[in-house]
């Protein structure tokens, strides 16, 4: 899709009301649902976090998004695909702050050059206890994109039709945090496989774009 037919048609995403929990739920393990009554305290006391689902034309003008593949580690999250984003810092005013912050450390996009179009809803991840909080931004222009070698693979740069084609989720077998391998709803993306919290964070990013492109 061109950038500029994508700006027109979300010029007023922030006046729409978000599809939520049940949108997520459509992208989550089988047990998810029985979870989140269980894990109400847990979300309560649990630490913050933010990124950023950032939008941008590419060269031609195509209308794309960057995912990033994180370094494997000893930690719950080693080697998965997410989106930019952290922990929340003391310096951090406000969540969108620390989207913003984070997205500059990882992809090297400066903060000024991107503009927050709303806040999604957020995602509690059990395994590392954080309550993560995705936001939708875009830059207007091509991005010089670097990579914090540190934290990063590498850059995972979507196209949105790609990312709306009906036939990009599927079910595959994932290992998950319990140990068992199980059949979850997953985005094949550019030869990934995109699962777990960012894929609910996606799933809620896809339809409230389907209700205005």
């Amino acid at each position: 899709m061109d950038f500029g037919t994508f700006l027109k048609a979300t010029s007023k995403i922030g006046q729409i009301p978000l599809p939520g929990l049940e949108s997520q739920l459509k992208m989550s393990p089988p047990f998810r649902r029985s979870l989140i009554e269980q894990q109400r305290d847990l979300v309560a006391h649990s630490k913050k976090a933010a990124v950023v689902s950032l939008f941008y034309p590419d060269a031609q003008q195509v209308t794309k998004f960057m995912l990033i593949l994180r370094k494997t580690y000893k930690g719950v999250h080693s080697a998965q695909i997410g989106f930019p984003g952290g922990r929340m810092e003391v310096t951090d005013r406000t969540l969108k702050d620390t989207a913003l912050r984070e997205t500059e450390e990882e992809v090297g996009v400066p903060m000024a050059s991107i503009e927050i179009l709303r806040e999604m809803t957020e995602v509690y991840i059990p395994p590392s206890n954080f309550t993560v909080y995705p936001f939708i931004g875009i830059a207007r222009t091509t991005p010089l994109f670097v990579k914090q070698d540190e934290e990063v693979e590498d850059l995972i740069e979507v196209s949105l039709s790609d990312f709306l084609d009906e036939s990009a989720v599927c079910m595959a077998p994932v290992m998950t945090s319990l140990e068992k391998e199980i059949p979850v709803p997953v985005f094949q993306l550019n030869g990934h496989l995109v699962w777990g919290a960012t894929a609910m964070m996606l799933s809620e990013t896809k339809d409230l774009l389907k209700r205005v492109l």
